[in-house]
């Protein structure tokens, strides 16, 4: 399948030099944007790429996607450019799926495995989903339902009829295909895995990031941060440097010029 004409990977401050590349996957309804500050915080030999889905900020014009693996197929090939040099993944909530599936891809094509994997706010995916369907739902239940849950679309945004009518297409898809997403059992990625979560979020609560576990033959942990399911913005800072910090320990795990 074709990549799509779009740019999948938006580098935030591009590091030619950079020894190891995060490949950073935005959660639903949102793009590349959701990860701009994180080059500031981490060092100059880790470049960081913000994934750019279709259907979002600058590929707002093309049709976001429904189901995983065509999903897969066309992002694994449109990222394949980049994995030139080690990589790194992390996603929050339905990113984090992506990213796991991404890591699944890669192997299997033989592109090599990530040396980090990093799951925020996402329950492991060989368990069950917690929610009924709502994506057959009238936007304004749809958009109750969606605050209800995850409280993830601003103020703002909500105040703006039109802006929030640019939203919920690509919101829409987003959850639909997190609805149909249906863990295929496989064996565990080699790299270590981290499972992040909010101290109060109840879409994964840290006894169900512990399921993260099993898909690992590599080292695991678990870290909970203050706050609810966007954790990711509150907690922003401790969040970084906790990726930093797992980062520069693979480094230090791999002798010299593997990494």
């Amino acid at each position: 399948m074709s990549a799509g004409p779009g740019p999948w990977l938006v580098r935030m401050k591009p590091r030619p030099t950079a020894r190891l590349r995060l490949l950073c996957v935005p959660y639903a309804g949102v793009g590349p944007s959701a990860y701009r500050r994180w080059s500031d915080t981490l060092p100059h030999d880790i470049e960081v790429g913000a994934v750019h889905l279709p259907g979002r900020e600058g590929r707002l014009r093309e049709p976001a996607f429904t189901r995983i693996e065509p999903l897969i197929d066309a992002t694994a090939e449109g990222l394949r450019p980049y994995l030139d040099r080690p990589f790194a993944l992390f996603g929050h909530s339905m990113g984090a799926m992506v990213a796991f599936e991404l890591a699944q891809r890669f192997r299997a094509e033989g592109w090599g495995e990530p040396t980090h994997l990093f799951v925020s706010g996402r329950r492991a995916p060989h368990q069950p989903p917690r929610h009924p369907a709502i994506t057959h739902l009238p936007d304004a239940q749809f958009v109750e339902e969606i605050q209800r849950r995850y409280n993830g679309i601003p103020d703002e945004v909500l105040r703006h009829p039109d802006l929030l009518a640019l939203l919920l297409p690509g919101l829409r898809a987003d959850l639909t295909l997190i609805e149909a997403y249906a863990h295929r059992p496989g064996s565990p990625l080699a790299c270590p895995v981290s499972a992040y979560g909010g101290v109060a979020d109840t879409e994964a609560t840290p006894a169900e990031l512990v399921g993260w576990r099993q898909h690992t033959r590599g080292g695991f942990s678990v870290q909970v941060f203050p706050g609810g399911h966007f954790f990711v913005q509150s907690a922003h800072e401790e969040l970084v440097q906790s990726v930093k910090a797992e980062l520069a320990a693979d480094a230090a795990r791999v002798p010299e010029g593997r990494l």
